[in-house]
């Protein structure tokens, strides 16, 4: 798909640095020799759009016989997103689904009312050395869809729209932008994209979507004359036309957003919701562990073990 020639170039230095409402410098931690970057939820953020959740996974090297392994373990009132750089992951979740997602593919898992999953390095990637590189976030359901079946869509690389010009390449993961529309169901109005940029070239931000932000994996991106480097997320003021210009080492970006919900959400472990009740009866009902009795039963192929409800 070629570049909407709609969209005119524009220059980063059209606007002003307040267009940028939140600058975000993700908190690290350490897994056992893993590190991931959390953006979503900070301290100034809860949300952009419906990206209510939002973790850089690696670059990370692992030895022979070595990988991750993320027990089954449950989830309310939203949408899981894997996309992946490099590695793999094998998926099962409580609908019946056992996937294997590679760089460039989509899973899309919603919740609803109730859902378990695992994540696991596949058995041939242990076989050697390998790697792993992806980012995992959550969209947070509207209020009249929090309480939908849970359902499960995997969309390989070839199906996602690919948007490309002089030195940029926009792959549609959710949503639309652009001109383009994504595979997979949404509940909300949403995009979600990566983007690859040559050394100085500018990506205009789609401009009908009220919240807006970019997270940069790689490389810088200048912004009204202020550069920024990697692993930083900017949330944009609504309504601005916003052009980023890459680097002198190119860029490649996460760009987010959609429309705001009509009020904030309660996080608490793995659950998502619009009130505190629907959290403590998912809490209640992960404790029981009546699998396929309620809201909750363990995934498809991998039900010897679950991760238990935190104290």
């Amino acid at each position: 798909m070629s570049w909407n020639p709609a969209i005119a170039p524009g220059c980063p230095d059209e606007v002003g640095a307040d267009a940028i409402e939140t600058l975000i410098v993700p908190r690290a931690r350490d897994i056992g020799g893993f590190e991931v970057r959390r953006a979503l939820p900070a301290a100034k953020r809860q949300m952009v759009g419906p990206f209510i959740f939002f973790d850089q996974a690696g670059p990370a090297d692992l030895l022979t016989g070595q990988g991750i392994d993320v027990r089954p373990h449950p989830h309310i009132g939203l949408g899981t997103v894997t996309y992946l750089f490099r590695g793999d992951f094998h998926h099962r979740d409580s609908t019946g689904a056992d996937q294997i997602i590679r760089p460039g593919a989509l899973n899309w898992m919603v919740a609803g009312r109730g859902v378990s999953h695992s994540e696991r390095t596949t058995s041939v990637a242990r076989s050697g050395p390998n790697s792993l590189f992806g980012i995992q976030t959550w969209l947070a359901l509207p209020d009249e869809h929090e309480d939908i079946e849970p359902s499960f869509e995997h969309h390989g690389k070839a199906a996602l729209p690919v948007i490309e010009d002089k030195g940029v390449s926009v792959r549609l993961i959710l949503g639309s932008a652009y001109g383009a529309v994504a595979p997979a169901r949404m509940y909300s109005e949403t995009f979600y994209a990566d983007v690859a940029l040559d050394p100085g070239a500018r990506l205009p931000l789609p401009d009908n979507h009220e919240d807006r932000g970019i997270y940069i994996l790689e490389g810088s991106i200048s912004v009204a004359g202020q550069d920024y480097d990697a692993t930083q997320m900017m949330v944009f003021r609504p309504g601005d036309p916003i052009t980023v210009a890459a680097g002198p080492r190119g860029a490649r970006l996460m760009i987010l957003g959609g429309a705001t919900l009509p009020g904030p959400r309660y996080i608490w472990w793995n659950f998502v919701a619009s009130s505190k009740e629907r959290i403590e009866a998912a809490k209640a009902e992960w404790r029981a562990q009546n699998w396929g009795q309620g809201r909750f039963d363990l995934p498809i192929n991998d039900s010897e073990e679950h991760i238990p409800l935190p104290d």
